[in-house]
């Protein structure tokens, strides 16, 4: 399944690109980009494609913050009409709502949701059916919404931290000035947190009138640009795996359906339900088990196990070796791969 994003998300890469020492074109060209593509942001072009320039070119320069390079100069206008949209709205909340009720139409690989608990809240945000090392995708796309909302909402406005499931580089300095909060690493989401009251904070920007008539457009695009019900259904497992709450009734609730519907709808595009929640712990297996050193009770529990042993027997069934194997193998690969690169 082939998820597509506005070209927008390459601004300032060539700018950042010459910056560390890269020829820009040179890395569009090999992971497969046109350059005429950074002449129209509004252009759709695969999240797979940017996810792998991005990685190469960080791996390429020897810089571990590529993509929060790009996302520090970004404004709310490289949104489109999502930042306008998050910006005429009454409050934060508000905001955050309509920017997850139309992001797909500024980036199809990303699902944003709220989590509210004990008086905190997490924006968080996952990449989704995009396979390898999502850290700098990551840490542009959180960097970004990080800058919408501090235009959003003032200077005033801090959050409590920034969470990243990854581990950290080797220097933070662009983390600390880009953020100005507590950055954490290796956590279980890549996310904001801040104080749930912080989501009444009135926006000073919001005029009712505006806010209508870009509603109205966005939802017009919305209907030419409708998600099947496999990519809704996959979104929803990314969201719900790490919970331990995922299941077809749960899906089902999300989607106003019981479970025989959910199958039904899958049946006529020619998937199930558990082959999607199978590709997805790929997916998730090549983030979090390929980089760094997770204990694996917490993968298992993000994969949405019960038990380290179920996980176990589910990983040695679908990738035919031990955890421990893969990983070996794995971090082989990767010194191959550096080495033909300094070659």
């Amino acid at each position: 399944m082939s998820y597509l994003l506005r070209s927008a998300a390459l601004t300032n890469f060539v700018e950042v690109a010459r910056l560390v020492g890269l020829d820009p074109y040179q890395q569009l060209s090999d992971a497969g980009i046109e350059r005429s593509v950074l002449l129209d942001p509004d252009l759709m072009i695969p999240a797979e494609a940017v996810a792998r320039l991005l990685e190469t070119s960080a791996r390429t320069a020897a810089v571990e913050d590529l993509g929060l390079r790009m996302a520090e100069t970004r404004h709310i206008s490289n949104l489109g009409a999502l930042g306008f949209v998050m910006r005429e709205q009454p409050t934060l909340r508000k905001a955050l709502e309509s920017a997850a009720h139309y992001l797909r139409l500024q980036n199809e690989a990303v699902v944003m949701r709220i989590e509210e608990s004990e008086g905190l809240v997490v924006i968080r945000e996952d990449i989704v059916g995009v396979p390898g090392s999502m850290r700098q995708a990551t840490e542009l796309v959180l960097g970004v919404l990080y800058r919408v909302l501090d235009m959003v909402l003032g200077a005033a406005w801090k959050p409590r931290a920034v969470c990243f499931t990854h581990h950290a580089p080797a220097r933070t300095t662009i983390h600390a000035r880009v953020f100005g909060v507590t950055v954490e690493f290796n956590q279980d989401f890549d996310g904001i947190v801040c104080l749930a009251s912080d989501l009444d904070a009135a926006i000073p920007a919001y005029d009712p009138v505006m806010a209508q008539q870009v509603r109205r457009y966005l939802d017009s695009m919305l209907l030419q640009s409708s998600a099947t019900m496999p990519e809704k259904i996959r979104k929803l497992i990314v969201a719900l795996l790490p919970s331990g709450a995922c299941s077809v009734d749960r899906i089902g609730q999300h989607l106003g359906m019981d479970r025989r519907t959910v199958h039904r709808h899958l049946a006529q595009h020619g998937a199930n339900y558990l082959s999607i929640v199978d590709s997805v712990r790929v997916e998730m297996v090549m983030r979090y088990l390929g980089s760094g050193n997770r204990p694996l009770s917490e993968v298992a529990s993000l994969f949405g196990f019960s038990s380290l042993s179920a996980f176990s027997r589910w990983f040695s069934g679908r990738f035919g070796c031990s955890v421990s194997a893969w990983r070996r193998e794995n971090r082989q690969r990767a010194i191959g791969a550096d080495e033909d690169g300094d070659r």
